[in-house]
């Protein structure tokens, strides 16, 4: 484990950090993500990442979100929808839901994906794998009444 991730699961698990931490995340990764034209994501540092742009579920216009991902050996990517432990799904799920043809920008080469929302056995298997990786996302499941979305993006 990198030095420093547990004082990061220890904040991150925090009421604070998932009031502040969605506003200014995304938009320091993505920033950082445009200035070095796709080959540094900052949160990366501590957790693997893409960028995703999915088409908006309402508004059909590409939407850019950085997330955090667990690179799968299949060469796919399993995504958490926590949106850190707030009551509601982020945005992006509702977007894959809708429109499941999607990219992401991973370690600089630009992906097609398609997603898929997990359920049942699946789910249950992506979510302990997530656990196991990532333990402040049980902190998360406990404070929301909603069941945190798990997607599987497979390459297109």
């Amino acid at each position: 484990m990198a030095p420093g991730v547990r004082l990061v699961q220890k904040v991150s698990s925090t009421r604070a950090f998932a009031r502040i931490a969605p506003h200014v995340i995304p938009a320091v990764d993505r920033a950082v993500h445009r200035l070095t034209r796709g080959k540094v994501l900052l949160s990366a540092r501590m957790l693997p990442g893409v960028i995703l742009t999915a088409r908006g579920a309402k508004s059909g216009l590409p939407r850019v979100t950085p997330l955090a991902c667990l690179p799968q050996e299949s060469g796919d990517w399993i995504l958490i929808g926590s949106n850190f432990g707030r009551e509601d799904h982020p945005a992006w799920t509702a977007n894959l839901l809708k429109h499941p043809e999607a990219q992401v920008s991973w370690k600089g080469k630009d992906v097609l994906v398609r997603a898929r929302l997990l359920q049942g056995e699946e789910r249950e298997e992506a979510w302990r794998a997530a656990l196991s990786f990532w333990p402040p996302y049980a902190t998360y499941q406990s404070r929301v009444k909603r069941e945190i979305r798990v997607f599987r993006l497979s390459r297109r």
